[in-house]
Parts: C-alpha cells; sequence; structure tokens
C-alpha cells in the first residue's frame, strides 16, 4: 500500500517543530522517535490527533 511506511526525512528536531507548530497539543513525549519505533510514533499521533494510520504517515512523509 503506498504511503504505508514511514520515511522521516531530513532532521527530526526539523520536523517536530513543524508538527508542534501546526499541532499545538502535541508534546516532545509524544513526538519522541527512535529509528526502527515509527509505528510507536504513528499510534501515538492517532491517538492524539484522531487520524487515521495512513493520514498520519503521510503528513509525516510530506514534512
Amino acid at each position: 500500500m503506498p504511503g504505508s511506511s514511514l520515511k522521516i526525512k531530513g532532521n527530526w528536531d526539523e520536523v517536530k517543530g513543524k508538527l508542534k507548530q501546526q499541532y499545538a497539543q502535541l508534546t516532545d513525549e509524544d513526538l519522541t522517535y527512535a529509528d526502527g519505533k515509527g509505528d510507536e510514533l504513528v499510534g501515538k499521533l492517532q491517538d492524539k490527533l484522531g487520524k487515521g494510520k495512513a493520514e498520519i504517515t503521510k503528513m509525516l512523509n510530506d514534512l
């Protein structure tokens, strides 16, 4: 399925900053990302933002 895998481009700190600007309810803890832990990150964001997995993954990949 296209867009179903997480491909964080660039510096995670920059991506995290963009997410915090767009979604003020997100905390640093919500945005903890480690290589190989993308599913955990997507799961946290799904819970916080009420969006589907594919939507979250696409949003992160597009940043």
